[in-house]
């Protein structure tokens, strides 16, 4: 990734995004010491029936990568929780032999926080994860992963969710085998990662067709639909471009008609089942004259007017890792083009307070 100056727009979010394969090598290394082998042996001792996850905004995204996990790995069902059912109605479901894992990249949001210590208290097995292995989240917990990815000074969250990926996928691996046997296929990400944050420049060539893009969709299907919501959420908090996610299923119902050349149409396709079931979603979007940048497969990426290609052979359950690199990288490059800095991002901070 080329080098950004110390006083030019977005230097922080770029050098987390730089960070990332580092943070992978480092939470791969350091599996005992962030806390995933005594998470998952409380996981299997408890043997829970349903995982349920919560957690908001970028963190919303890495649960949602997990609750594919959690379904296809593990066999359980798996859902999203609506904190303020807890917060604000008061309500206090019977959560015996449920999983409720808690995402943050701070721990200090307070609504996640009274959503584990409820859980908890209404019988429920509580995990976070989180950045920061003193935070209330971590506390309120019965169990702490720390995703190891060092302090995150950019407000567009980077390093913290691809590293809440990884740690996600390394813990649910552990549930499913003690021994972890899943480490040894993400071990070649991190030099995977340094060869795609290395084409850079391609980005940034991509990031000036769409300097002027008012609106955007985002789409991707299976493991990859994660990534579509998190590429939509970084456009529209760094470059402030109205960017809207959909699965690629859901895309073809109404919001198809949302689509036409002025609209840019961001889609992930994975080499996997969720790439093979966007197959009837892109020969949609050319009926609709849309333009297409595709990240993912090459064959894909051929057939788009333009895009980016991810390296093949990648398990369809960790492509998301290396998914987003080029989203993250293009939204930075759109906010700096567009005289924005994605360093300071209009009105946010890093922890949002609700109920």
């Amino acid at each position: 990734m080329t080098a950004v100056a110390s006083h030019q727009p977005g230097r922080l979010m770029a050098a987390e995004i730089a960070e990332q394969p580092a943070v992978w090598r480092r939470l791969l290394a350091d599996g005992p010491a962030a806390g995933l082998d005594a998470a998952a042996a409380q996981i299997r001792r408890r043997a829970p029936r349903t995982v349920l996850f919560v957690a908001r905004g970028t963190s919303d995204h890495a649960a949602l990568y997990a609750k594919y996990l959690a379904e296809i790995r593990l066999g359980l069902p798996a859902g999203l929780v609506s904190p303020s059912t807890m917060t604000a109605y008061g309500a206090r479901p019977d959560l015996r032999d449920v999983l409720m894992i808690g995402i943050s990249q701070s721990g200090g949001s307070p609504d996640l926080v009274r959503s584990l210590e409820v859980a908890r208290a209404q019988g429920a097995l509580t995990v976070a994860v989180t950045n920061n292995a003193d935070s209330a989240l971590a506390r309120a917990a019965h169990a702490h992963v720390d995703v190891l990815a060092g302090a995150e000074r950019s407000v567009a969250a980077t390093k913290s969710y691809t590293a809440q990926l990884l740690a996600l996928y390394l813990l649910l691996d552990r549930v499913v085998d003690g021994n972890g046997g899943g480490t040894s296929a993400a071990e070649a990400l991190p030099d995977l990662g340094d060869a795609l944050l290395a084409r850079d420049a391609e980005i940034a060539a991509i990031a000036q067709r769409y300097r002027f893009a008012q609106r955007m969709i985002t789409t991707g299907r299976g493991y990859s639909y994660p990534t579509a919501r998190e590429a939509a959420l970084k456009l529209m908090e760094t470059a402030y471009v109205s960017a809207q996610a959909f699965s690629g299923a859901d895309l073809l119902h109404g919001p198809l008609a949302l689509v036409d050349p002025q609209v840019p149409v961001l889609a992930v396709v994975n080499e996997g089942v969720g790439g093979t079931a966007m197959e009837d979603v892109l020969p949609r979007l050319a009926e609709r004259r849309a333009d297409v940048c595709c990240v993912g497969h090459p064959a894909a990426v051929a057939r788009a007017a333009v895009g980016f290609a991810l390296p093949t052979g990648v398990p369809e359950e960790l492509s998301p890792l290396l998914e987003i690199l080029p989203f993250q990288l293009l939204a930075r490059h759109v906010a700096v083009d567009r005289g924005e800095d994605p360093d300071a991002p209009r009105g946010l901070s890093k922890i949002t307070e609700t109920l």
